[in-house]
């Protein structure tokens, strides 16, 4: 232990830093950060968790190094195509984690880990994604700091090299799931000599991040690994969490790489000798697929898959494995809302086809089932209905089918096969900061994670204050539940008592700026949904 005096944030910090902390693989040096009078956040970005791994095989144990590792500049992503799709970024040299760990006065010891999964449809994304005036989205400072919890991120192969799959032994797949899963034992393996609680580590993700969470707890793999899981805007149970037909995807990817062979065998020989750059390209989103044809769930073809072993059933069947895991998981109000936009391009005109929408999504059930779900969507319109409620009818739909019933569906599962553990269900509905929407918009797809990581406080100068109120709530609940389970309780005060989800109780917390009492609800909606989960 030392005491460090640095100038950071205009004033001065003595705080005591970790300094070189001695890991499985060898020694690691971070460097400290200061957040505050007496208060520091030690920052270790770019530690190796597993060797640089073989083309389609699970993360080995990495080597090891010799003399100190300098763990401070983050390491490449995965490999992955770029957002506009047009090239590759990242390497195959990728599985590394970041670690911030908060420190006051004395040395910090027991605390409760929290390791985030990103999101990205499980084809991009990075533990570093997307800078805000310098620093990462998932930049776990902040959290770190107000929380008093150990912040890690961790990278997984994505795309094609992580999740290409025969749906049989020769090519099981799920390759990014055994990468997340390998970096969460290296976490409980070495986060003691960083002051963490390998007793007391948390799981959370958003988007795919949350469907990956969601498989960890489902895998009989996890088994004592970590104590509680965190789902934001997805599950295992989402339509587009799952590759169902996994051999036709390989073969197509096959083809686009000169692959193409009649005989199974020789394709899968050519695939693994060929180059990753144009494999990778190869499997980016086909819009094509959507002209005439479907919605946003079939863009979405690289996922995980039933491989009878980390995913050994239906996702639906395996809520056993869960029974220890105390879970928490919600939705945003309009998450649907972007895919909305994809599936019904007309959302932006007066004439948004609704029915056309529900017959993409309910294609295996027929008309009746279309015209039922109508009949559910449409009841309060009136006769003529304002162009803005048909288009916020649309992004409902996508919200429901998507992300809401899905996770409702796995509250009520984790509830029913609980031995002991705690559920919690929310809404977060703050109103969307993206300029020039509509006002009818709120919480749009990946808009909580900026509060939840602080964004607030870290860049004052682009929120207001009600923004920071929001910030502290979600970093209140949520480092709460990672430390006892119970988001109300837990060291850091919270606006509202979050009230536990059960078998026949299921009262889900509104987050915004504005709780009170009111902000607990409880569902009164009848969705449909045997028709909205049809392609369950």
């Amino acid at each position: 232990d030392h005491i460090l005096v640095t100038t950071d944030l205009c004033y001065i910090c003595l705080c005591v830093c970790l300094g070189v902390v001695q890991t499985e693989g060898g020694k690691v040096e971070g460097k400290s950060h200061g957040m505050g009078l007496f208060r520091s956040v030690d920052v270790f970005k770019g530690v190796p968790f597993a060797d640089v791994p073989g083309k389609w095989e699970k993360p080995k144990p990495h080597p090891g190094w010799s003399g100190i590792l300098k763990a401070n500049k983050y390491r490449d992503r995965c490999l992955q195509v770029t957002l506009l799709q047009t090239k590759t970024q990242g390497s195959e040299d990728c599985l590394y984690l970041n670690i911030f760990v908060p420190q006051g006065l004395k040395l910090s010891k027991n605390l409760p880990v929290m390791v985030y999964l990103f999101g990205g449809a499980f084809l991009l994304g990075a533990s570093n994604d997307v800078a805000i005036l310098g620093d990462s989205l998932y930049d776990g400072k902040e959290m770190a700091d107000r929380g008093d919890v150990i912040v890690v991120t961790v990278n997984y192969r994505v795309g094609t090299m992580g999740f290409l799959s025969t749906g049989d032994d020769r090519l099981p797949g799920n390759y990014g799931l055994w990468d997340q899963h390998a970096a969460i034992s290296w976490v409980r393996r070495n986060i003691a000599a960083f002051g963490g609680n390998p007793d007391n580590i948390t799981i959370f993700g958003q988007s795919a991040g949350a469907v990956s969470a969601s498989f960890q707890m489902l895998s009989p793999y996890s088994k004592g690994l970590f104590r509680r899981v965190i789902t934001q805007c997805g599950v295992a149970l989402s339509p587009w969490a799952l590759q169902k037909k996994p051999m036709a995807l390989t073969k197509k990817i096959a083809r686009k790489v000169g692959c193409g062979r009649s005989n199974e065998d020789e394709m899968l020989e050519c695939l693994k000798i060929s180059d990753p750059i144009g494999l990778t390209l190869a499997g980016k989103i086909d819009v094509l697929l959507i002209l005439g044809k479907g919605t946003v769930m079939d863009l979405l073809e690289l996922a995980p898959v039933i491989d009878g072993d980390f995913i050994p059933d239906e996702p639906s069947k395996l809520f056993h494995n869960a029974a220890q895991f105390d879970y928490m998981a919600g939705v945003n109000s309009m998450d649907g809302h972007i895919f909305a936009g994809v599936d019904v391009p007309s959302i932006n005109k007066k004439n948004a086809n609704v029915r056309g929408l529900l017959a993409g999504l309910t294609k295996e059930k027929g008309n009746a089932a279309v015209d039922s779900a109508f009949r559910v969507y449409s009841s309060h319109w009136g006769s003529a209905p304002e162009p803005a409620v048909v288009k916020k009818t649309v992004a409902d739909i996508e919200t429901d089918f998507l992300f809401l019933v899905p996770t409702q569906i796995a509250l009520q599962l984790h509830a029913n096969n609980s031995s002991g553990a705690h559920t919690f269900s929310y809404l977060f509905n703050m109103k969307t900061r993206i300029p020039g929407f509509p006002r009818w918009v709120e919480a749009e797809h990946a808009e909580d994670l900026q509060y939840l990581f602080g964004k607030p406080f870290a860049s004052p100068l682009i929120y207001f204050p009600r923004h920071r109120d929001l910030s502290g709530y979600m970093i209140a609940y949520w480092t709460n539940f990672a430390r006892t389970g119970d988001p109300s309780n837990g060291g850091s005060r919270v606006p509202v008592p979050w009230p536990l989800f059960t078998k026949h109780h299921h009262p889900y917390l509104i987050i915004n700026h504005k709780m009170t009492k009111s902000s607990v609800r409880y569902y009164t909606v009848v969705y449909s949904t045997d028709i909205l989960l049809s392609s369950l």
